[in-house]
Order: C-alpha cells, then sequence, then structure tokens
C-alpha cells in the first residue's frame, strides 16, 4: 500500500523531503563502528541534493576531516522550488544573479576539497563554509550548465569520479537510480521504500548479497521523520512544527516503510538472530501448526520471530524479514510473488483455490495459475499471505 504522505506529495507536485541530520549521522556513523576507515581516502558524491537545504551536504562537510575524506561533491535538481532560498549564507555569490529579490533557480555543484576554521575563532560551521566557498580556490561552487538530473552527462561525469554515493534519492526513480550505480560499480548508501525490494531488478541484488538493508531499521519503528522547507510544506503531511532561535519554521512529516539501502559493510548484518525452537513456537506462540502453502514447499510465517531455529525446509517470511538478514545465517531461496515468483516454481493458484477464495470473501484481482503463493488455514478457508521471501536456514 503506497504511504499516504509521498501519495498526497506526488499528487501535490511536491517532494521536496529532506532527510534530517540526526538520521543522517546515527546511520554514517554506524558504518565507522565497524570499520573507521570507512570514508577515509574516498570521494563522496551527494546528487540528488540541493546544497542549501541538503542535511547530507551539511553532515559530510561538517565532518570532511574528521572521517578523512577526499572530496565531497553535491548537485542539486533545478526545479527545486526552495533552492537558493534557504541557508542564507551564501546567496549573494557571483556566479548567481538575483531577479525580484531572490537568487535565480539553477542546478548548483559544489565541490569541496579543503575545511576549516578559515576565521581562526578555534570552530568550524556552516558559516566558516560560506566563507570558503567565496574565498578558499581549492574548493568551487557554480551552476551546472543542465538541470541537475542524476541521469544527465555532466553529472553522470561527477558519478565517475565518486567512490561513495550517500543521498535521498526520488523514491519514483529509485530502480533506475539503483541500476546506475550499480551499473558504474559504485558503494551507496541511500533511502528508499521498502516496495522496492520487489522490484524485478532489485531483489536479485538482495538475494545474490550485492545490495542490503542498512543498519538503523529499528529507528522509528521502521519509518523515517523528514523535513519539508516552510515554502512547500502541506499542512496535511504534517506531523510536529518545530521553530528555531531565529524563527525559522522546519515542518516535520513521517514516512513509514523506509529504509537505508546500501552496499558497505555494517556489523549488524553479521550477528545471527536467536529463535525458538519449532515445538516452542507452536506451543508459546502459534498454538497450532504452521501452514503449509498449497502450491510450493514451504511453512508460512506471518510473523519473522516465528521462524523455528531447527526447521530444515523453506519459510516464507514477512519482506521486514531483512532487517535482520544476516548471510551467514539464512539463505535466500526467492520472492514469492510475480515474476520472480515463477523462478520458485510454474506452479500457480489452482483452480479450486482460487473458487474457495472468492466464495469465503476474498478480495483482489487473482486467477487460476496466478503467481502468488497461498495456503489453506485450520478452517480450510483459502489464504493468501502478504509478499513473502523463501528462506531457508544455511547448513552448518
Amino acid at each position: 500500500m503506497a504511504n499516504k504522505n509521498l501519495t498526497k506529495a506526488k499528487k501535490a507536485k511536491n517532494d521536496e523531503f529532506y532527510t534530517q541530520f540526526s538520521d543522517i549521522q546515527k546511520e554514517v556513523e554506524s558504518y565507522l563502528e565497524y570499520d573507521q576507515n570507512t570514508f577515509k581516502g574516498k570521494v563522496v558524491y551527494s546528487n540528488c541534493d540541493d546544497p542549501f537545504e541538503s542535511n547530507f551536504f551539511r553532515y559530510f562537510v561538517l565532518n570532511f576531516n574528521r572521517l578523512g575524506l577526499k572530496k565531497l561533491i553535491s548537485t542539486s535538481y533545478k526545479p527545486s522550488p526552495v533552492a537558493n532560498t534557504q541557508l542564507g549564507l551564501i546567496s549573494d555569490d557571483k556566479t548567481l544573479t538575483k531577479s525580484k529579490g531572490r537568487p535565480k533557480i539553477t542546478a548548483n555543484k559544489f565541490i569541496i576539497n579543503e575545511v576549516g576554521d578559515i576565521d581562526g575563532d578555534g570552530s568550524f560551521t556552516l558559516e566558516d563554509i560560506a566563507k570558503q566557498l567565496r574565498v578558499n580556490k581549492n574548493n568551487e561552487w557554480t551552476p551546472l550548465e543542465g538541470d541537475g538530473d542524476f541521469r544527465s552527462d555532466e553529472c553522470v561525469e561527477l558519478l565517475k569520479q565518486s567512490d561513495i554515493v550517500v543521498t535521498n534519492p526520488p523514491f519514483s526513480l529509485f530502480r533506475e537510480y539503483l541500476r546506475q550505480l550499480i551499473d558504474f560499480n559504485k558503494k551507496f548508501l541511500i533511502i528508499g521504500n521498502m516496495n522496492a525490494l520487489k522490484y524485478a531488478n532489485i531483489f536479485p541484488l538482495i538475494k545474490d548479497n550485492k545490495v542490503w538493508l542498512g543498519n538503523n531499521y529499528k529507528v522509528n519503528g521502521g519509518a523515517m521523520f523528514f523535513e519539508i522547507p516552510e515554502a512547500v510544506a502541506n499542512l496535511d503531511q504534517v506531523r510536529e512544527i518545530k521553530t528555531d532561535e531565529k524563527g525559522k519554521k522546519t515542518y516535520i512529516t513521517r514516512v513509514q516503510g523506509v529504509r537505508w539501502f546500501t552496499n558497505l559493510d555494517h556489523g549488524r548484518r553479521h550477528q545471527p538472530v536467536q529463535f525458538m525452537t519449532q515445538s516452542d513456537v507452536i506451543k508459546f506462540v502459534t498454538k497450532k501448526l504452521f501452514y503449509k502453502y498449497d502450491n510450493y514447499d514451504a511453512i508460512d510465517l506471518s510473523l519473522v520471530k516465528n521462524i523455528p531455529s531447527d526447521y530444515k525446509g523453506y519459510m516464507g517470511v514477512p519482506i521486514s524479514f531483512l532487517d535482520k538478514y544476516s548471510p551467514e545465517q539464512f539463505e535466500i531461496i526467492g520472492l514469492g510473488q510475480g515474476s520472480l515468483y515463477r523462478e520458485l516454481t510454474p506452479k500457480g493458484l489452482s483452480k479450486e483455490f482460487v473458487e474457495n477464495y472468492y466464495k469465503n470473501g476474498g478480495t483482489g484481482s487473482i486467477s487460476e495459475n496466478h503467481p502468488i503463493l497461498g495456503y489453506y488455514d485450520e478452517n480450510g478457508k483459502a489464504t493468501i499471505p502478504y509478499m513473502r521471501i523463501i528462506i531457508r536456514h544455511k547448513k552448518k
């Protein structure tokens, strides 16, 4: 089911959802705990970020020296309704001309090669960044020739120069965006919706251990809070309004089912999860035997915590399993719906199953030989669970 806030934003042509600084900090720091040299000597590229508003740009430039970055590149997209208006530190730069009291809306390129306490006051702040962009010849701020689309030639050239891409790409272009990163063999840490995991060109990457979910899946119960600029805020989306000491308002919205996607290693994915035995799950939790699919040799598990530690066969689990997935503990066999289901088995739903399903109040559009998993419950009712991933324990 589509997220309400994202749906409303799409209808209102407002997709200005900005990742909070604290969420970026928590996620990036967790990789440093696993390998403190994750970003050392690397060129980091944020290619979907308005540097005037982006907390990705702010985090990496403020931590440039501590992380040991070689270079930071950030590019923005031209149609942004807040571009060049919010930072308020460098809006008088000569590379941009003012129109009707505000800077001309352009796609911008920021390249940071060096940072430091430029005014000698013993601290390093965004004001120092502004000053360095004006006077430090080792850094660059210029308008892009095009609109800043990540697929444009000039943005692709910048991508080729980078080592790690860290950003919040447009969810509607997530498949194409991730494919570009894979094609150019880039390391990345990006934000996407869980529904992207079922895409035919993304799930195989998960299955083959080429892409995995990030570290902080527990943050906000599997949701993420995003900032919306005041200039474009839709109050129907707003969960909270924060006002800083200067009176600037920040509007916060909550988006469910959002995760970090990455191919950077982190410690949590190598930590096995402890589960109960099959008999204990049945005795203390389910109070009944596991359902077996009518059209695939596997049991259905509605909750990840109910995975039996001693079951040797195939198991169908919710997609949230990937939050706790350890490639040393489990093997991913496939996805239980759509075209990827056909890779598991040619056996779709039977005619009898479909008739039983609708007879007992089933909804939706399914038909004979439909490529999706189904089972009969203890009352003989044909049931189709929500999306399932087929897994099994790794053989020891």
